[in-house]
């Protein structure tokens, strides 16, 4: 028995030492890659994030950057402890022989994630990480330290390129230096170039590729909006993050072989390409914004829910537009006085169109499109480059002051008429109804389809459910006011206490913007108010309304305007915004 004692003891002991002597490997493994990681950092930022990976190395998963060094911390110490008696007495040549199953070199370069790794650190609480170029930076400290920082977080999870396209005077050398500080290792090779598969039965495989700020209502077809504090940065929105608004998949046109249909009148039919349209009508440009009819509907889905996409504030947005007048078109193809005595309106038809063959159309009254002060526009660029894919390309028809449902992309077809579209969207759709009406009793031909809107604001920041500090001692209340028909705002009134006091906003023009002629006031205006905190408040209420130059202003609440579709909300705008006190108490 003596001798099995023995030789049980002295395999145990042979097992123990094996253990030690791997957690000792652990440990310089573990101390390389850290310093590796952090060798732009110095001493004083390795220790203080040694300490943080410590105290995070609890979180479960495995997954990610900081339960990576957080275990490789806790083997550490386990190691120094447990191994290094053992280690020291273990024979040299067992030591190289293990030295030689793992050579060090093989793990001298930083570690390499997934991109679920990267999308799991979205926050402060996880830890911020974005990916440029292939490496994966933890910009956590970041975000915490530096003013603005908070935008970035758009990025968080995923990659900075999108965004530095949009804020293009951070994509430069002393910027990506800083960066550099903050790399913590290398995106795998497979997400790297792994692209999107897609399949040609799919009717929206060749949609075109979308930023990944906005915010998604729907996949198929695309629908989605900025977020608002992006919104309300620019007077002009960048077309990249301008809101989408599509009802069928975007078709692939092209502009060699593109024709513009012009029928309905006296000469016949008429037929343009895209460079007849540039060269031979003379070109205008209008700063105008549209916006969807089911902007902020939202807030009534919160009275009852109503059918269609669950729209925010930003449904809405600013741009100029270049090309022909419709107008220029129109007599150039043989509209006449003849012609206004019969006709009444003018119909739209786009080039995409769902699985049956269906076009998106829409109309508008003939008046509007052939008025020299209508400004409608077959437009075939936006902020002063071709029309994005998303944005009607090659040519799309702009209609200043009209809901964006008439604002017809991808342009195929110009018909004058006595009827207006036969469209579903022109008959069935885009219309407003009384609170009372339900989809029992709703008769779509009993309402007229909306043209001009109705006069809105919204505030863009602070957020709803925001946080402001006390020691600040004042907000910034921005947002964004807009009026249809060519009816200019006047006025935005802002309240930090429900409505019992107001103050009037400073409105904002773009730079280099001259007033409008009166009635054809098409652009939004962006507006600000710096106001004291209240001394005893422990929350605001903040709420705008804006007013136009016919004194229309919007209603002061939701339920009295709900209607099934959630079309044309424009009460006033709400956001609740807690007070904190200082950390010390002061």
């Amino acid at each position: 028995m003596g001798s099995v004692d023995n030789s049980q003891g002295f395999l145990c002991g042979w097992l123990l030492l094996i253990i030690s002597i791997k957690l000792f490997l652990n440990v310089l493994i573990s101390l390389m890659d850290i310093i590796l990681v952090h060798r732009h950092r110095g001493a004083p930022a390795l220790a203080s994030y040694a300490f943080r990976l410590w105290s995070s190395s609890g979180s479960s998963g495995g997954e990610g950057q900081r339960s990576y060094l957080g275990a490789s911390w806790k083997h550490a110490l386990v190691g120094l402890v447990a191994g290094t008696g053992a280690v020291l007495a273990y024979s040299l040549h067992h030591h190289k022989a293990e030295q030689t199953e793992t050579p060090l070199e093989k793990r001298s370069a930083l570690p390499i994630f997934t991109q679920e790794d990267v999308t799991g650190h979205r926050t402060l609480e996880d830890g911020v990480w974005v990916t440029y170029k292939g490496g994966v930076y933890d910009i956590t400290e970041f975000v915490a330290m530096h003013p603005g920082g908070d935008k970035i977080l758009l990025a968080a999870g995923g990659a900075l390129e999108p965004f530095w396209s949009l804020y293009a005077v951070h994509n430069q050398e002393h910027v990506l230096e800083i960066l550099s500080e903050y790399k913590v290792g290398e995106l795998s090779a497979e997400d790297l170039k792994k692209q999107q598969s897609v399949t040609t039965s799919d009717p929206y495989s060749s949609d075109p590729v979308r930023h990944p700020a906005l915010r998604v209502n729907s996949l198929k077809p695309f629908n989605a909006e900025p977020p608002p504090e992006i919104l309300s940065d620019s007077y002009i929105t960048p077309s990249a993050i301008f809101f989408k608004r599509n009802h069928l998949p975007v078709p692939q046109v092209d502009p060699g072989s593109y024709r513009l249909y012009i029928e309905g009148l006296p000469g016949g039919v008429l037929a343009l390409s895209l460079e007849d349209l540039k060269t031979k009508f003379p070109k205008h440009t209008v700063t105008a914004t549209l916006q969807c009819a089911g902007n902020r509907r939202s807030e009534m889905n919160k009275v009852k829910q109503v059918k269609g996409l669950n729209w925010g504030i930003a449904a809405i947005s600013n741009a100029t537009w270049s090309g022909a007048k419709l107008r220029d078109v129109l007599l150039a193809a043989g509209y006449g006085p003849d012609v206004a005595k019969w006709a009444r309106h003018v119909q739209f038809e786009g080039l995409d169109k769902d699985v049956s063959g269906t076009t998106y159309g829409a109309s508008i009254p003939l008046n509007k499109a052939v008025s020299e002060e209508g400004d409608v526009l077959l437009a075939y660029e936006m902020n002063g480059e071709d029309l994005p894919a998303d944005h009607g390309f090659p040519v799309r028809v702009v209609v200043p002051g009209t809901v964006g449902a008439r604002n017809v992309k991808w342009l195929g077809k110009v018909t004058v008429s006595a009827e207006e579209s036969g469209s579903h969207w022109q008959q069935n759709d885009y219309k407003g109804f009384s609170p009372g009406t339900d989809w029992d009793t709703v008769d779509f031909k009993s309402a007229p389809a909306i043209q001009e809107l109705p006069i809105q604001s919204a505030i863009t920041a602070p957020a709803d459910g925001g946080v402001v500090e006390r020691s600040s001692e004042e907000v910034t209340v921005k947002g964004y006011a807009w009026s249809g028909g060519g009816r200019e705002v006047v006025r935005v009134d802002v309240s930090l206490d429900g409505g019992k006091t107001w103050q009037v906003a400073q409105l904002k023009d773009g730079e280099n913007e001259a007033p409008p002629p009166p009635g054809r006031a098409w652009a939004w205006k962006l507006w600000e108010v710096q106001a004291p905190l209240p001394p005893e408040a422990q929350e605001l209420e903040i709420i705008c309304k804006a007013v136009d130059n016919s004194y229309n202003m919007q209603p002061d609440s939701v339920p009295p305007i709900w209607n099934l579709r959630g079309v044309l909300s424009n009460a006033w705008h709400r956001v609740k915004v807690k007070i904190t006190e200082d950390e010390s108490g002061e």
